[in-house]
């Protein structure tokens, strides 16, 4: 079992404490990576975010994390804003190219009812992996405006006022989820136990 977790600090990070908080109430060792270097350091990753899909990439970029993420193939899990920049196109403030490990596009959550949807919700397993082991039917924290559009990857689904969008991805070594597991109490940290527990890279 390899359990230091590297969570990517790259501008718009903005949850990285209470993330290294839960990594470490499920018994995981952080280290907050700023630079390229550190994803040696580290038996997997975790890509955070809080913002816009544009700002992340254009930080990510800035920051030299590009090349490093895409060559990997240790075990990486994006959460809220770090989920959606796993898809091919982002379309807030425009069109923008993601990370392109889920063939995806990041679109405005398609809902009659409040948005930004902030709140617990229950997820639906669809296919379930690793990640979710022992987490069907436990309820998450959201807070997201923009919803990914896939149908290939799915994880997991959520229901929000009748519209069921996708709560959480899955391609090989790339994990994603749209909740915010570092406020979802217990559910949470159990989802960060299972990454932690995940076995070898890739």
């Amino acid at each position: 079992m390899s359990n230091v977790i590297g969570i990517v600090n790259y501008g718009i990070a903005g949850n990285i404490h209470s993330i290294k908080k839960a990594i470490e109430a499920a018994d995981g060792i952080t280290i907050v990576i700023n630079k390229v270097s550190q994803f040696s350091d580290v038996d997997k990753i975790v890509l955070p975010g809080v913002g816009s899909f544009k700002d992340a990439m254009q930080e990510l970029e800035n920051d030299g994390f590009l090349e490093a993420l895409k060559n990997t193939t240790k075990p990486i899990l994006g959460i809220c804003l770090g989920m959606q920049i796993l898809s091919t196109l982002g379309f807030e403030y425009g069109k923008t190219k993601g990370l392109n490990f889920i063939e995806a596009e990041v679109r405005p959550i398609l809902v009659d009812a409040k948005v930004p949807h902030v709140g617990f919700n229950t997820i639906e397993l669809i296919n379930s992996n690793e990640v979710l082991k022992g987490l069907e039917n436990e309820e998450f924290y959201f807070m997201h405006s923009y919803e990914v559009v896939n149908y290939t990857n799915i994880s997991s689904l959520t229901e929000y006022s009748g519209h069921k969008f996708v709560s959480s991805i899955q391609k090989n070594n790339v994990y994603g989820v749209q909740f915010h597991p570092e406020k979802s109490r217990d559910a949470g940290i159990k989802l960060f136990s299972n990454f932690i527990n995940l076995q070898g890279e890739g």
